[in-house]
């Protein structure tokens, strides 16, 4: 095995990571009524560790059940599911590589079908098509219990059978709000200065680190920008990163963008009214973050995971090789092509597919010529996600991918699933309060 992507990589706790790809966390959707993990994960993370990835992470574990990023989402909140989570964790194992979970909480990005009453560190709403009420801001006792819940989450995870956490601190979720000026308004210890704004996300660090031990792989998931104005900065990401580093942690995954402006999503790397400029090699390179990826790296000092656009095993072997990146983190392609990282180590496959680049609704096609160019490119992206969740439903079906899936009928099929799910939760006894 020649092929630098094979090559094993010692993490700061003294863990091996068996080879540098990694498959980044895509939220499932695949809860049972009670929040707790399903047979369809089982066959899901079966499939995905026989497909010859190093590291598996999980999409996002939720720590509060009053506060989900989607119906369907794992819940561990004191609603049991022990022995769902260690089959689940078995199961992502079985080829011998890891399976961390990822943790997280939504804040302000938990959509009216889950809670009407989301949580955030200021009373900024995301705007949205009437998507997300207003968030309530949070008091200090609110985010002294959100700091125990991710630490409890983590201890439960390690106790399951998963061989590692990551602390979900990108995308516009909970600590990412409180990373970012747009979204944290504070004037006491939990905003204004960036050294306060990241208080959160260091103590959540900190709880975490202090119930599982300093042998237990750590990780975390940070905007290398939010690619909003006034918004969380690269500038501010290295601080932070360096911060992270003094903490200890084992792997920082560099991401980017939110709700608002979806970066990782929108596979044109296009952030209206962001004006950092990005160099025309990066675009050849096809990964978004890399050009950020060496002054994070510098400042944190510790191995790195870049996510986002890598589709060539060139680019993938040039970014290990040079130093850029110790982990390249695929999402998308392992919806369609789950042994892919195994074909990419033994060399026998150039490139993954691309099926988002043919996925496009033009005007007239969905709400008529004259839709907004707005809204178009919402339901655009909000089709990629779509088409891409019904992929994942296949596989944990055990069935295959079906890439002559339509736009419009993934839009309809995930909507539809969405309201039932919903349904299906509000439905219980103990939700009702929510």
């Amino acid at each position: 095995m020649n092929s630098v992507l094979g090559r094993e990589l010692r993490l700061p706790c003294g863990v091996v990571l068996p080879n540098r790809i990694a498959k980044a966390a895509m939220t499932e959707g695949l809860a049972d009524a009670e929040d707790r993990a399903t047979n369809a994960l089982v066959t899901l993370y079966r499939r995905w560790s026989l497909g010859g990835a190093g590291l598996l992470i999980t999409g996002n574990v939720m720590v509060d059940r009053r506060f989900l990023e989607r119906p369907g989402n794992v819940v561990i909140d004191g609603n049991g599911g022990l022995d769902e989570l260690r089959a689940w964790a078995r199961a992502g194992t079985e080829a011998g590589n890891h399976l961390w979970m990822q943790i997280n909480h939504p804040g302000r990005q938990s959509s009216r079908t889950s809670t009407s009453k989301p949580l955030s560190p200021s009373d900024v709403q995301l705007d949205l098509a009437g998507m997300f009420a207003r968030p309530r801001a949070m008091t200090e006792a609110d985010i002294e219990d959100a700091v125990h819940r991710y630490a409890r989450v983590a201890e439960t995870a390690r106790d399951a059978g998963f061989t590692g956490v990551q602390i979900h601190g990108a995308h516009g979720y909970l600590i990412s709000q409180f990373l970012s000026p747009v979204t944290n308004r504070r004037e006491d210890r939990w905003g204004g200065s960036l050294e306060n704004r990241a208080r959160f996300l260091l103590e959540v660090v900190g709880a975490v680190r202090r119930v599982l031990g300093r042998d237990y792989p750590v990780g975390v998931k940070l905007n290398s920008a939010d690619f909003q104005k006034g918004g969380f900065s690269l500038e501010e990401c290295v601080r932070v990163a360096g911060w992270l580093g003094e903490a200890e942690i084992d792997l920082l995954e560099i991401s980017g963008g939110t709700y608002e402006q979806p970066r990782l999503l929108d596979h044109t790397g296009e952030a209206e009214g962001f004006e950092e400029p990005r160099r025309e090699s990066t675009r050849q390179r096809e990964a978004y973050f890399l050009e950020y990826a060496s002054a994070i790296q510098a400042s944190a000092q510790i191995p790195l995971m870049v996510t986002g656009g890598f589709r060539s095993r060139q680019a993938m072997e040039d970014a290990v090789s040079s130093g850029e990146t110790d982990v390249v983190g695929l999402a998308r392609p392992f919806c369609v092509d789950p042994d892919l990282p195994k074909r990419l180590i033994e060399g026998t496959v150039d490139r993954a597919e691309s099926p988002e680049r043919d996925l496009r609704l033009g005007p007239g096609r969905l709400l008529g010529p004259a839709s907004p160019v707005f809204l178009l490119k919402f339901l655009n992206v909000q089709g990629e996600v779509a088409w891409f969740y019904r992929q994942i439903i296949r596989l944990a079906r055990g069935e295959a991918p079906d890439t002559g899936l339509g736009l419009r009928s993934a839009l309809f099929r995930h909507f539809r699933d969405e309201i039932r799910l919903s349904r299906r939760r509000a439905f219980r006894p103990d939700h009702s309060a929510l």
